[in-house]
């Protein structure tokens, strides 16, 4: 049965990323590989200096991560919460200022992945106040903040199974 169950959860992984846009898709496997070390993304994923410049930016910005992951708060206390919540924000606000993820689901997907499923208690508040922060566009402010949906702000509880399905490149050629 628990082979089962994990199977069903792995293909509705799959589904959820074949539902994200195909810009939000290749952002999110690109992403991945900068954040978890995968691959030279400077090879498997610029296609022009521009995109050199925005890897290069997105490696720095990452570099917060191995931080983030070792000081996710794990009580009820507020002690620890100032120092995350904010750095995890500056880092949200740096992806969602690329304009490759539309959404709040496409946004949880990936820093699951990024930073594990002890960071789902503090997606919503990292989407919200990056989102709405004078950096990004007032017109995207309000599709990324409008599709946050209450579900997932007011959620009493938050699954703690690991995510199993990791997007990576497909190379078109080979396939």
């Amino acid at each position: 049965m628990a082979v089962t169950n994990s199977a069903s959860m792995t293909i509705s992984e799959m589904r959820e990323f074949a539902s994200f846009e195909a810009c939000e898709q290749r952002y999110i496997r690109r992403s991945l590989d900068i954040g978890l070390g995968r691959q030279d993304a400077f090879k498997l994923w610029a296609r022009d200096e521009g995109e050199s410049a925005a890897i290069r930016s997105q490696y720095v910005a990452y570099q917060e991560l191995k931080t983030l992951r070792s000081m996710i708060p794990g009580g009820s206390g507020f002690g620890e919460i100032e120092s995350f919540i904010g750095k995890l924000t500056r880092v949200a606000a740096f992806d969602l200022a690329q304009e490759r993820i539309e959404s709040f689901s496409a946004f949880r997907f990936l820093y699951e992945r990024l930073l594990g499923a002890d960071v789902r208690p503090w997606l919503p508040s990292a989407f919200c106040a990056a989102a709405a922060l004078p950096q990004i566009r007032p017109e995207r402010r309000k599709t990324l903040l409008q599709s946050l949906s209450e579900a997932a702000a007011t959620a009493p509880g938050w699954s703690d199974r690991a995510p199993s399905f990791y997007p990576e490149f497909i190379d078109a050629e080979a396939a």
